[in-house]
């Protein structure tokens, strides 16, 4: 087994390529569970039909869990987009095209998204007022078994050398209402400061999918709520401020 190749750096793993197989190798501290329910889901979209690297095997090496899967080789779509500006329109309808297809799959085996955002909601650095008008909107909210990927942006997409399209980083991956995923999505642009895209995402999203803009509207403050528990600083400012005022769609 070949160690020596780092293809990727994070706090609390690194990712090794051993020839057709990609190596995840985390802290000691790291949770079991957490690492084994991202394989789960990712082993739950494989089977939904949607292109994902296959998972392999989980094992534990000297203390640290380890997951194995299949190495896709390739550049992500954010690369590619940065790297084929005249391209750029192309690549992101491919973008917006492949969340589609993945919403379009359902799963019962999935978390709930809803029970994700009442528990983040709950933890949230909001007043009690506020989070209980979150949770009253989240509950009117139109229940579904969509497949909601959690992170969806362009660096978790993967192009390999055919121009297939692979996605990647399933540990936020739950089962709910799509508009909910593209609030996130959108979300996720804005904090990039990619303002102009994230408008523009929207637009074709909705004009896609039949969705109205204010019902991805309606998801913001309720997804901003959720996601700022998992974030600081900067990133928790502006959510927590999104959650009272979004002015995107204004």
């Amino acid at each position: 087994m070949n160690f020596e190749k780092v293809i990727a750096e994070r706090d609390n793993k690194t990712v090794y390529r051993d020839g057709d197989r990609s190596i995840k190798i985390f802290s000691p501290t790291s949770s079991k569970a957490a690492i084994l329910n991202e394989a789960l889901n990712q082993a739950i979209v494989e089977e939904a039909g949607m292109n994902v690297p296959a998972i392999l095997s989980f094992y534990v090496l000297d203390g640290k869990p380890v997951t194995e899967s299949e190495y896709i080789d390739g550049e992500t779509l954010d690369r590619v987009m940065k790297n084929n500006p005249d391209r750029f329109d192309e690549y992101f309808n491919m973008f917006i095209d492949l969340q589609i297809e993945l919403q379009s799959k359902s799963s019962r085996f999935l978390t709930r998204l809803r029970d994700k955002l009442n528990r983040q909601i709950n933890e949230a650095e909001l007043s009690a007022t506020v989070r209980y008008s979150l949770h009253s909107k989240l509950s009117a909210m139109p229940k579904s078994q969509q497949i909601c990927h959690g992170d969806f942006n362009p660096s978790n997409i993967i192009l390999d050398k055919d121009g297939k399209a692979y996605i990647l980083d399933w540990s936020k991956a739950t089962q709910g209402n799509a508009a909910g995923d593209a609030a996130m999505t959108c979300l996720l642009f804005c904090l990039d400061g990619e303002i102009e895209t994230a408008k523009k995402y929207v637009d074709i999203y909705c004009e896609k999918t039949g969705t109205e803009k204010s019902f991805i509207k309606k998801w913001i403050p309720i997804v901003a709520a959720s996601y700022s528990v998992e974030v600081s600083g900067e990133e928790h400012d502006k959510l927590i401020s999104w959650v009272e005022s979004f002015d995107l769609f204004d």
